[in-house]
This record gives C-alpha cells, structure tokens and sequence, in this order.
C-alpha cells in the first residue's frame, strides 16, 4: 500500500514538472493571452470493439461540434512526432502532452472538441487536472476584461463506451474477417486504398489482451477523472439505434453546465420550457455569455423586463402553448434588447418573436390652417410559443 502511494506521488510530482515545462513553451510560442483553450472539450474513451470510431460523429452532431476530433493516435503519427521519433527520441507522456495542448489551441476548435483517447496513464491524468485548474485561473484573470469572452467557462466531459470482454473480442474478431474480405477484394480490383488491418483482430488471445490493456490504463485513468469532471457511461452493447439512444440520454443540455455562472443567476427566475430547443447551441451559448460579460447592465433590465412583464402572461396561457404581449417599453427601442429577449427565450427553450407597429395618434391641430400635427406611437408585439397542455375530455 505505501509503495503505491510513493509510486501516485512520483507520478504527480513527474506530472507538475512536464506540465509547467509544457506550459512555459506555451506561453512563449503563443502569448499568454492567447491561451484560448476549448469551451468545452469531450474525453473520449472505449474498450475495443466499442463503436468509438462509428459513434464519434454522433457524438458531435449531438453536441454541436463542426470540427474534426483530436485522435491521439493520429497525432503521434503527425509531422512533429515522426520529427521527435526520428531524432532519436520517445514520443512519452511528456510529447504527448505537449502534442495535445497544442492541438486544442487551434482556432477552430475554440468552442469545442472531442479529444479520442487521451489521457492514458497517470502522469497524463494529472496533467489534465492541472490543465483544467489553468482554464479556471484564465476565466478568472480576464474575467472583467474584454478579452472575456475568450476565456468562458470550461466544460469537461468524461465520455466512455463500455462493452463486456466477450462484446469486444467477437466484434474485433469480427472486424478482422471484415478487413481481411476487403483487402482480398481491393488486392484483386487492384485498389489502392486499403482498410487498416490490425493483427488483434486475427488473434483472440491478443483481441483479449488489448480489452485487459484497455481496462487496466485508459479504464482506469478516466475512471480516476469520475468525480472531478462531468461523467458519461455509454452502454454500447446494443445496435446503432440503441447505442445513440443511449448517447442521446447522456448528453442531456444542461444550461447550468455551459453558461456563465452569471448568466445562470441572471436567468434563474425564466423557467425552463418542457423541451429545450439546441439548434445552434453553441452560438447561443456564446451571444448570452457575451451579453452577460460584455452588456450586463442591459441585460438585467430584459432579464427583469420578461421575469416581471412577460412570464406572467406565458403563465396564463400554458395550456394554449402560445402568449402574445403588447408593450410599449422604451427599453425594446434598442435594437440589441430585443436580440437579448429572443435568446433568453429561445435558451429556455421557447420561440419568441417582435414585431414592430407604428401608429400614429393625433395630437394637435391648427385651428386656423388645419394641420394636424401627430406623434408616432411604437407598439412592439412579442409572440411566445411553446409546447402547450393536452386536455382530453371524455
């Protein structure tokens, strides 16, 4: 016992070393205030045979994410690593970390990324709890600045698909007379671009060892993350339907995860409609992040504005499912109020619509030339919908 604890503290002392030394490289090569890491990022793990590769893009969809993953094995046969490599050297926990940190700098993967298998050892663990403490201390440092929005709060999820040992080798074996099939075909049509052909798929010995591999590195690394960052499990044992119905379940929007911790007091008093509408969530996320951080006075008078004027009303009218509200509020004559209200509705999973009407009313008429003099009254005509009550009478 007192040896695996010196080894746990080893491997943490190693992990603070590697990460400072990565960081110090970071912030020359880059800036410091431009260490703009992911909004949120998906750990993505699976025993073999899992489906992560079929399910990734799913994944994405659910979540928003337009880019590519970040897959591990695909960085460590990148330029730089084959660089590293040839120089004589290990791509060890050290490179790979780097190789990582990197890759999430890139612009395009600002508002999120799914990173496909990483961390795999203790030391890379630790290197991601320490990367997480430096997105939080960020957040804070340029949290009244206008560089804010750069630096929103970070959401981390621990995804892993699970399938038993049995599952995993007989679809690795399976995988295995697939690919076999396929080059045969490809080597007689005289194709080019063959499928990878992995010898565990051949071996049930070594499809066993590389499940107990998994369980015993990756399993247990994620595992060590479960109660620091958000956990997913994926029973992936059934078919594609049932496995994105599962996926589906998991990865629930949840606003209190995403948003500002501002925003979320901001909007506490809104409720939530039944059915949360994700269509572009991302950009939403980030117009009321920025609405929060960058317009907060304005934002607390349309906050208020719909708690005290709005939400009476759509109260009133839950079993229709639609609320229409007639003002004539000054503070909608700004046109970015306006945006604010829609999106404050639409994240609580409402559609909302304005319509401006001018009329105009009579307020003075020349007696001796006739000229009647008049004011433009603007009337704004919010349009609420939502998912109303069913009553069945007998």
């Amino acid at each position: 016992m007192a040896q695996t604890a010196k080894r746990s503290d080893l491997e943490i002392k190693d992990a603070q070393l590697i990460f400072d030394s990565v960081w110090r490289e970071l912030e020359k090569e880059f800036g410091h205030d431009n260490l703009r890491f992911p909004k949120e990022i998906i750990l993505l793990g699976g025993a073999p045979g899992s489906g992560k590769g079929t399910n990734t893009a799913f994944i994405a969809q659910v979540r928003g994410l337009t880019c590519q993953p970040v897959v591990i094995s695909a960085l460590l046969d990148s330029p730089e690593a084959k660089a590293l490599k040839n120089a004589g050297n290990m791509v060890g926990d050290r490179e790979v970390v780097g190789l990582v940190l990197r890759a999430l700098l890139r612009p395009e993967y600002h508002d999120g990324v799914i990173l496909d298998g990483f961390p795999r050892s203790q030391v890379q663990v630790e290197c991601l709890k320490l990367l997480a403490d430096k997105m939080h201390a960020l957040r804070r440092e340029f949290y009244h600045t206008p560089l804010s929005i750069h630096f929103r709060q970070p959401t981390i999820h621990i995804m892993v698909l699970f399938v038993t040992e049995t599952e995993s080798v007989a679809r690795q074996l399976k995988r295995g007379r697939e690919t076999k099939a396929l080059i045969e075909s490809a080597t007689r049509t005289g194709k080019t671009d063959l499928p990878e052909d992995r010898p565990t798929d051949h071996d049930e010995s070594l499809a066993r060892r590389r499940y107990r591999v998994f369980k015993e590195q990756t399993w247990e690394a994620l595992q060590s993350l479960k109660e620091i960052f958000h956990y997913h499990f994926i029973n992936a044992q059934g078919s594609f339907a049932e496995v994105e119905k599962n996926i589906l379940k998991e990865l629930e929007y949840q606003s209190t995860l995403e948003l500002d911790s501002r925003t979320v007091d901001r909007l506490r008093g809104v409720p939530v409609a039944s059915q949360i509408i994700i269509h572009a969530r991302q950009e939403l996320v980030k117009r009321l992040d920025s609405y929060e951080l960058e317009h907060a006075q304005l934002f607390g008078k349309v906050v208020a504005f719909i708690e005290e004027k709005v939400v009476p009303i759509v109260l009133r009218h839950a079993i229709s499912g639609s609320a229409h509200i007639n003002t004539e509020d000054k503070l909608m004559d700004e046109t970015l109020a306006l945006a604010m209200l829609i999106d404050v509705f639409s994240e609580r999973g409402y559609h909302a619509g304005v319509d401006i009407h001018r009329i105009e009313i009579p307020e003075h008429i020349d007696l001796a030339t006739g000229k009647l003099t008049c004011r433009t009254k603007k009337v704004y005509r919010i349009e609420i919908r939502f998912q109303g009550s069913e009553i069945r009478r007998g």
